[in-house]
This record gives structure tokens, C-alpha cells and sequence, in this order.
């Protein structure tokens, strides 16, 4: 008997001997429902539990409905000392803990070698048989029912990969499906042996298009019907279950089942994928589902799903889910992740009695470290197998693995917090048979996402929908904020807003180039502007769009090709580009899809798709071409691929080539040190400007070509915003008042543009900064350390002023108020170099001889310029050091007989001196 077993029994007892003792008596159906635990647990659910989140009863939800997890990376976690722990913070056994939340099953994912020939993971848990065997024994030991998941493979399945695994490479379909036999009975015995509460063992994992490398339904039909008799040879009594993904395909499961139905496939259970984010609806879900199960009698699951509490990263590896516009369907917070399960959960049970259960996938997939450890993380992923993929999967996997292995891309969608800690979504297997309450709260303000076409005026909404825990939701009045004024041009722009309650809310308005294709994405029933010939390529198919719910959908059991175009008249004159997105696989290196953009006169080069893998979007975009006077361009997508080959394209684009932005590299700079600024530490009303011109920077920022007066303006914002803050200090009234002085005509004994002001504040109460203006312009701004009322000093380089009179003035600053500076005025007369006098030795009179130019003292130079008969013939750089004296020498050669002119003038920043004319006489 297993520990949850003896727990729920011991419950059951309890309550007889509780009735017998107050001498009540039981009626017999009474007696046996409390002797039946699932029955126990539902009867005494009459009233929601309190609870952080609120999820209301399934009220048609069967006893033995499965509230599973797959958790099939638990070892590796442990091995790299991840701790889990219960609700409240105690460490605990993972297992025991899931059964305490009130999931009963756990799905446990194999591969056939998930290593390479030195014994090295290749991650994802390094999940083998022995490895299976190891969890599945302690998820029975735990009163947990197990599902066993056969990849086929030596490392991930999906309907991108359905790799053959090593030991089977070269073999034939019928070969395949043999050992797939003798590998599955030999592993489900070994379970069995093993005391494993083997409820389920799934055949294949998500295969939609292959399983075992072997493609094709006559193929595949032969590996799912030896898995199948497998199963039934070893444990008569395991539910096969067969598993794909797409649910939201229209007629897609349709046929799935179909083509099983003609092949006799033997199996129980028809179970899918249903994510969210990608699969549709969960009323579509149930409507799948039940025509599979009242067409052929099967039952139904969901295998895997999942929802995100955080957009953040614990681990320092990239999460498959990280925007807010990947994740709307439900808040993204634990109140999310408990709608999303419920949803799911009800959807399965809408089926009927063929509806069995859900599976979570992966709630425990935790960051073995935080982000700031990431070179510590990486070496646990390698060594452990904790993280998605290891280096050494790209041996079996070099596409995908082999260039992004690493962590956790899973751990912001865990029923646990970064730290271990259980969250109340892990009991919502539980909840959903009890309900749960918690007080109403607002749980999120719905984002406003806003497309907007380039040149239209941007209007966001006066309202938005405010979410409440309880699946309730109202409209509040929002004030967004003024950055919103700078949006220009192309990009993707975040707005924030604040609703009349007080809420933050948020909008993305993604402003794109103005699109001159029709139908570009193949969402409206008439595609009569594009022109396919070939095979293999269906338009408006329901297949992986990128966008939207259509696609261009490309496959053929025989080497194809195919080509799609679109001709667009009446395009303005000037230069354009094209841009189209495509996901799927090439099957080898034989397959090419290219893009390629053409005019009446030229066609442009082609620019080629990455055929990388399932949703793995490849976007090129051609080189730029001119568009004449009759304004005609074709878009055209031209392919060759061998047989086998699959995917969509979607989102094409034929718009003007962008023009370059300014350089935006001092306002990100300014903008990153503005943000990370601790405004705790300033005086609060000095702060109120900063938010705003950081949120000005970055609409800026995120503009694709952003003009030079809008950077030129964030700028301003920015810096006009940090130098009104003030700095929190212990100081008991303004500053005193400080004198400015300089040392023009001091330094050098020339009344030069180079001098330098200082400001002294003999005694008094200190400031924090001081701020120097020349007439009446602020040039710089000088931070002071407070010191009570001590003397300060503080000086500022001015350096390139013209001849003329300047006005300093000043003021120091602190957190009592601002004291203005004794000002003190400046002449400048001899900012311009010294005048250089200008020699030549050709005493000889041949035509070759140096030129010299001298200023013997005076404002120096930093650069000159010699002209000879008009025509500059030498310049450069000069090291200035006023008032010492300047000479520069230039040699020239080969000169023709007769008279040549010279002038040299000397230059700094305030100006310029030019010499006499030298008059150099040749005469041989």
C-alpha cells in the first residue's frame, strides 16, 4: 500500500469511527463512500477553500479525472542542488510534496540514449530508462499513478524533430517498428518489475508528422501498433495513449484519428498538447477532443500545458515565453497560471466520461542558480543535465541544440518560485474539486497592444479592463502618459498609463511600414492577387501561422517545387524592400526557399530562408531596389525542396527601405545611468521630471530610424531632468554664499578663451552641487560632498571662447533651498592664435627649399593650414601650450621657375591668425 493510499484510507476510517463513537448510525452508502476517497474528498467539497487565489469548482468533474505533472528533470535538479519546498518554505521531497497539493499522477519522459559515447548528458534530465525507472519509483512510492513517455529518440521530440535515435540509424520502417517492440517491452517490464503503479504509457510524443525518424501514416502506424502490443504484452491493464499537438488545426485531429481508425492502430487514449499561447481556445479544445472520442471511442487527455506566473529569468538562459504580447490570454501571474489549468481541466471534463485528465508540464523546472551566477549555472547544466540541452546534444542535435543548449527555458512557468517555494497553483488540482477563495483583488490592468500603419495618428483608448481574481472585470478611465507625443516613425513603443483608481497600466503600439502587398498574410478568403504554380503549396491553410490564424502551407511526399508572386502597380517612385517569414524543415541540405524582390527593369538577388526548424521563424529581407516611374514591383518566394519537406510562410511585406536613424549611443547611455539612479535618495519633488524624460528616451530608443531632432530633444529632457535633482542631506538651511573667481590673463598673462572659474564658499551651510551659467546658460553642473559648514571649492574648465565679455554666474544647491553665487565677469581679447610669421631658406633660388612658420608668443595654435598660390598644400595638427612660442616647418620640392605665394594661418577653437604673403622667387 502506497503512503497516499494509507493517508486518504486513514482519513476514511477516521470519519466511520468518529460517527460510531458520537453512536450515530451510517447508512451503508454513506459508510462505503467513506471508505472510497476520491468520493470522500468530493462529497465534503460543498464550500470553496480559503486560498491566495480563487478558482472555481468543476462541478462536472470525475473522481478518477488525472491532475498530473511531468517532472521528469527532478534528478538532474537535485543533482545540482536545487531544494524543493512545501507552501510554507520547509524543504521537502518533491513527490510527497505534489501529492500533499493534491496531483495524483506523474508523467515521466524517456529517451532511448540521451548520451554521447564518453557517458555525457545530453540534458533535459538525461531521462533513460534507468532514470525512468528511478522516478517512476518514487512517484508510487508517493501514491502517485505514473504515465511512462516514449520519445523514440535520444533526445527531445515535437513536431519539428523526430529524430531516429543512434542504435537505429539506417534502418527501414519495418526494422524501426521491431525494435521499437522489443525497446518498449523490455522498459515496461523493467517498470513492472520495478512496483511501478504503471498507469499509462504513451507512444510517441507529439507526432504530428513522424515518431521515430519514421514518416508517413502506413510507417508510423506500424511503430505506434508495435509500441501498442508492447504495452499490452507486459501490463494488459496500461492505457496506451497516442500524442499529438495542434489542436487548434482546423480538421487537423479529425484526420489523425482517421488515418489511425484505417489502419487499426490499437490504442486507448488520444491525448494532446494544449498550450495557450499557441493552441487556441479551450472551447475548440473540447470540441476536438469530443468528436475523437464520439467518432471512435477513445478517451481523451491533455498531455501538457502551462501558463507563465513571471516574465522574468531566474537562470540567466532565455525563457521560451518572455514578452507580454506571447502571454494574453490570461494574467501572467499565479492567479494566470490557476485560470489557465482550470480552463484546460474544464475543457477535458466538457468532453464527458471520455475526458480523463490533465497533465502539467514541467511545474518544477527551477533556475539552479539566479542569473547573476550564470557562468556557475552553465557549469551545473553540463555537468547534471539540469538545463534544456547541454553542449553535448549537438553531437545528435546540431541545429537546435547544438546552438542554443543551456537552462531552464521553462522556470517562469513553474508552480514553484525561483527559490523552491510551492505556490498555490500547484493545489489547483485540488482546487478545482473543492474551489478556492481568496478576497477580491484586482489580479491585472489587461495591456492595450495597438497596431498602428506608418503616417496614421496614434489614439489610445480612454479605458481599460481591469481583471479581478474572481474572473470578474470592469472598465477605469486611464491617463497615459505624455511620452506617447514622441512616437515617430517605425517601432515598437511602450506606453504606461495610470487608470482613475490608481492602477498602472500599459500599451504597446507597434507601428509598422506602410505594407503595399494585398492579403499579405492569407487571412481573407480571396487570394486572387497571388499567383502560385507548382505543387506542394496550400494558401490559406490553418497550418503554424506566424501571425493571424492562416499561412501558405508547403509539403509533398516527392521531391517539389513551387512558386508564389504577387504583382503590386501604382507604387510611388523610390527604393523598396521585401521581407517574408518562414518556419519548417528542409529535410537535409538539398531544400531552398528564396525570397527576391523585382522591378519592370531589374530583378534583385535572391535572399534565402532558414529552413530551422518547427517555429522557428527565418524573416529575410532582400537587398534594396528602385522603383521607376511606373511604380511595378513583384514579390516573388521560389522553392525546390526534396521529398519530406515542410512549413509556412507567412507575413509578407513589401514596404519602403528604412531610412537610418540618428546615433543613438549617448542617449542610451544617458538614459540606462539616468534609470539605474536610486531617486530614494533625492529630495522627492526635485525627482517628479526624471520618469518622464526617461520614458521620452526610451520612445525614442525604440524608434527603428529616429531623427536627430528627437534624440537631440530626449537629450535635453534627460539631462535637464538629472540636474534637477537633489540630493537628500543633513543641512539646516541654504547654502551660504560662494564667490566665483578665474585666472584669465593669470595663467598665461594672455586674456586667452582658456581659463578656469572658481567658486569658493568660505564657511557656512554646504551644498550638494553647484550650478554655473554664462550669460545666462547653463554650461555645467558640479557635484559637491555635503560637509556640514565647512569651506568648498569647486572649479570648471572653460575652454575655446571667442574674443568677447562673459557673465558667470552661479548657484549652490542643497536640500534647503539655492543660494545664488557672487557672479564675476570675463574679457577675452586674445582668443585667437598669436599671428604666425611665415620664411623660407632658398637662399639658392633652385625650387626646392622648407617654409617656416613662427609665432614667437602668444594664444597657441592646435592646428594650420599653408596655401601656396592659393591652393592649400599642407596641414595638420599642432600641440598647443600658450603663450609659448609656435613654429612649423614644410618642405617643398620641384617647384617651376617664377614667382609663388605663400600664406599660413594658424587655428583654434575661438578662431584664426594668418601671416603676410611670402613671396618665394624660383630661378632655376
Amino acid at each position: 500500500m502506497h503512503r497516499r493510499t494509507r493517508s486518504l484510507l486513514s482519513t476514511a476510517l477516521a470519519t466511520v469511527t468518529a460517527v460510531a463513537l458520537i453512536g450515530v448510525s451510517l447508512p451503508a452508502s454513506a459508510a462505503s463512500s467513506a471508505l472510497a476517497p476520491s468520493a470522500a474528498v468530493s462529497a465534503a467539497a460543498v464550500e470553496p477553500v480559503d486560498a491566495t487565489i480563487t478558482v472555481p469548482r468543476v462541478e462536472n468533474l470525475p473522481d478518477d479525472f488525472i491532475g498530473g505533472v511531468d517532472v521528469s528533470s527532478v534528478l538532474s535538479l537535485e543533482a545540482s542542488g536545487v531544494v524543493f519546498r512545501d507552501s510554507d518554505g520547509a524543504p521537502g521531497d518533491l513527490f510527497e510534496i505534489l501529492a500533499d497539493a493534491g496531483v495524483t499522477d506523474v508523467r515521466v519522459r524517456v529517451w532511448n540514449d540521451p548520451f554521447d559515447a564518453n557517458g555525457n548528458g545530453y540534458g533535459g534530465g538525461d531521462v533513460d530508462v534507468e532514470r525512468a525507472i528511478e522516478i517512476s519509483q518514487r512517484a508510487t512510492d508517493a501514491g502517485l499513478g505514473v504515465l511512462v513517455d516514449f520519445h523514440y529518440s535520444d533526445f527531445w521530440a515535437d513536431p519539428a524533430k523526430q529524430q531516429v535515435p543512434k542504435a537505429w540509424e539506417g534502418m527501414t520502417a519495418d526494422q524501426v517498428a521491431a525494435e521499437v517492440g522489443v525497446f518498449t517491452r523490455d522498459a515496461v517490464r523493467r517498470l513492472v518489475d520495478a512496483g511501478v503503479d504503471l498507469r499509462m504509457v504513451q507512444v510517441g510524443n507529439e507526432t504530428n508528422g513522424g515518431v521515430a525518424g519514421v514518416r508517413g501514416w502506413d510507417d508510423m502506424a506500424k511503430v505506434f501498433s508495435a509500441g501498442a502490443a508492447a504495452v499490452r504484452a507486459e501490463a494488459p491493464d496500461t492505457l496506451v495513449a497516442l500524442h499529438f499537438t495542434n489542436p487548434e488545426r482546423a480538421g487537423f485531429y479529425a484526420d489523425v484519428a482517421a488515418q489511425l481508425d484505417r489502419r487499426d492502430v490499437d490504442y486507448d487514449v488520444f491525448a494532446s498538447s494544449y498550450y495557450p499561447f499557441w493552441h487556441g481556445t479551450p472551447e475548440n479544445l473540447t470540441a476536438v477532443l469530443s468528436h475523437v472520442a464520439e467518432t471512435y471511442g477513445k478517451k481523451v487527455m491533455v498531455a501538457e500545458t502551462s501558463w507563465a506566473f513571471t516574465l522574468d529569468d531566474g537562470d540567466g538562459h532565455g525563457n521560451v515565453v518572455d514578452l507580454p504580447s506571447e502571454a494574453t490570454q490570461y494574467p501572467v501571474s499565479v492567479q494566470g497560471q490557476a485560470d489557465a489549468v482550470r480552463a484546460v481541466v474544464q475543457a477535458v471534463a466538457d468532453v464527458g466520461e471520455a475526458g480523463i485528465g490533465v497533465y502539467y508540464w514541467e511545474p518544477a523546472w527551477l533556475p539552479v542558480g539566479p542569473p547573476a551566477q550564470l557562468e556557475q549555472n552553465k557549469a551545473l547544466w553540463e555537468r547534471d543535465g539540469s538545463g534544456w540541452a547541454s553542449s553535448f546534444a549537438g553531437e545528435y542535435e546540431p541545429e537546435d541544440a547544438g546552438h542554443w543548449f543551456g537552462g531552464s527555458a521553462w522556470d517562469n512557468q513553474a508552480l514553484f518560485g525561483f527559490d523552491g517555494t510551492a505556490s498555490d497553483a500547484l493545489n489547483i488540482f485540488s482546487y478545482v474539486r473543492t474551489g478556492a477563495q481568496a478576497p477580491r483583488a484586482v489580479e491585472s490592468v489587461q495591456p492595450v497592444a495597438l497596431p498602428v500603419t506608418e503616417g496614421d495618428a496614434v489614439e489610445l483608448p480612454g479605458e481599460v479592463t481591469v481583471l479581478y481574481n474572481d474572473g470578474s472585470s470592469e472598465q477605469q478611465a486611464v491617463t497615459w502618459s505624455d511620452a506617447a507625443q514622441y512616437i515617430e516613425g517605425i517601432g515598437e513603443y511602450a506606453i504606461s498609463g495610470v487608470t482613475d483608481a490608481g492602477l498602472a497600466a500599459s500599451a504597446t503600439v507597434t507601428v509598422s511600414a506602410r505594407n503595399f502587398l494585398r492579403n499579405p498574410g492569407f487571412e481573407d478568403a480571396d487570394t486572387s492577387m497571388w499567383r502560385s504554380t507548382g505543387s506542394g503549396l496550400t494558401l490559406r491553410a490553418w497550418d503554424d501561422p506566424r501571425s493571424g490564424t492562416h499561412s501558405a502551407h508547403f509539403y509533398a511526399a516527392s521531391a517539389y517545387s513551387f512558386e508564389l508572386s504577387q504583382t503590386v502597380t501604382g507604387l510611388p517612385a523610390g527604393s523598396y524592400v521585401a521581407r517574408a517569414s518562414l518556419q519548417g524543415d528542409g529535410e537535409g541540405a538539398d531544400g531552398r526557399v528564396a525570397l527576391s524582390l523585382s522591378s519592370s527593369a531589374v530583378t534583385g538577388a535572391p535572399a534565402v530562408f532558414g529552413l530551422d526548424g518547427w517555429r522557428v521563424w527565418s524573416t529575410p529581407t532582400t537587398e534594396a531596389l528602385q522603383v521607376g516611374a511606373d511604380g511595378v514591383a513583384t514579390v516573388r518566394i521560389s522553392a525546390g525542396l526534396p521529398a519530406g519537406a515542410w512549413g509556412t510562410i507567412d507575413d509578407l511585406e513589401l514596404v519602403r527601405e528604412p531610412v537610418p536613424g540618428a546615433d543613438t549611443t549617448a542617449l542610451r547611455e544617458r538614459r540606462d545611468a539616468a534609470a539605474a539612479l536610486d531617486l530614494a535618495t533625492f529630495i522627492e519633488s526635485s525627482t517628479a521630471a526624471l520618469p518622464d524624460a526617461i520614458a521620452r528616451a526610451e520612445i525614442v530608443l525604440a524608434a527603428a530610424s529616429p531623427s536627430a531632432s528627437a534624440v537631440a530633444g530626449a537629450l535635453d529632457a534627460l539631462d535637464a531632468a538629472v540636474d534637477a535633482l537633489v540630493l537628500k542631506d543633513a543641512a539646516t538651511a541654504a547654502p551660504a554664499r560662494g564667490v566665483l573667481s578665474h585666472d584669465n590673463g593669470y595663467d598665461t598673462g594672455l586674456l586667452d578663451g582658456d581659463f578656469t572659474l572658481t567658486m569658493n564658499m568660505w564657511w557656512g551651510q554646504n551644498a550638494t552641487k553647484l550650478r554655473v551659467f554664462e550669460n545666462g546658460v547653463l554650461i555645467s553642473t558640479v557635484p559637491l560632498t555635503f560637509g556640514g559648514t565647512s569651506a568648498q571649492v569647486a572649479r570648471v574648465a572653460v575652454a575655446g571662447k571667442k574674443n568677447g565679455t562673459y557673465v558667470y554666474t552661479g548657484e549652490l544647491v542643497n536640500s534647503r533651498g539655492v543660494t545664488a553665487v557672487q557672479p564675476v565677469t570675463v574679457k577675452v581679447k586674445d582668443a585667437a592664435p598669436g599671428t604666425p610669421v611665415l620664411s623660407a631658406d632658398n637662399g639658392d633660388g633652385d625650387g626646392s627649399y622648407t617654409l617656416t612658420a613662427d609665432m614667437w608668443w602668444g594664444t597657441n595654435a592646435t592646428s594650420y593650414r599653408l596655401f601656396e598660390d592659393g591652393a592649400l598644400i599642407s596641414e595638420g595638427d599642432m600641440v598647443a601650450s600658450s603663450p609659448a612660442a609656435q613654429r612649423v616647418s614644410v618642405r617643398v620640392t620641384d617647384r617651376s621657375v617664377g614667382k609663388h605665394t605663400y600664406r599660413v594661418e594658424f587655428v583654434n577653437a575661438a578662431g584664426g591668425s594668418e601671416s603676410k604673403t611670402l613671396t618665394v622667387t624660383v630661378k632655376r
